[in-house]
């Protein structure tokens, strides 16, 4: 393909862009549900992608706002990583993906949308994510709201979180 292409994500590149950082917001906001937060840490917390690449495309954002993960402690970087993993276990219990792609786009010219705060992407994928329609029609669909794919991965972290108790709990 000699170009990508993500209208979904038209009204993201168009659209006004905020005077405040999105990601210091959201958790500020007391809105967990509306604002797609699934885990809230003591360093930083993980949402789903407002303008996904896939369905359950999330991400793991700090609460520090620092450009870049050298900027970060030591307590905040293990904890990015435990809600990355802790994320994926979630994301293959509800939606039994094949593969992840895990990162941070550092920088505008690495891809950033935000530069400003730090965040790691947490893409689900599976054989036929690169179907026909991407290939041919040049359009991804995403099958499944965001309000949805919420429900199941909070659904699935509940559970994980339960058999972590009980395991716990075991002599």
């Amino acid at each position: 393909m000699d170009h990508l292409w993500s209208p979904w994500r038209l009204e993201y590149i168009l659209g006004p862009k905020a005077q405040h950082c999105v990601f210091c917001q959201k958790p500020i906001a007391g809105h967990d549900e509306m604002e797609h937060i699934l885990v809230r840490g003591e360093t930083c917390y993980s949402a789903l992608n407002r303008y996904p690449y896939n369905n359950g495309h999330l991400l793991v954002v700090p609460y520090a706002h620092v450009p870049s993960l050298e900027d970060l402690p030591v307590e905040t970087l293990t904890e990015i990583m435990l809600l990355v993993n802790q994320c994926m276990a979630a994301l293959r219990l509800a939606m039994h993906p094949q593969g992840f792609n895990v990162g941070a786009n550092l920088g505008k010219v690495a891809g950033a949308g935000i530069e400003a705060h730090v965040h790691i992407h947490v893409v689900p994928r599976w054989g036929a994510d690169t179907n026909f329609m991407t290939v041919v029609g040049e359009t991804r669909t995403i099958p499944e709201s965001l309000d949805q794919t919420f429900a199941g991965l909070r659904q699935a972290l509940a559970a994980l979180a339960a058999t972590e108790n009980k395991a716990a709990k075991l002599p």
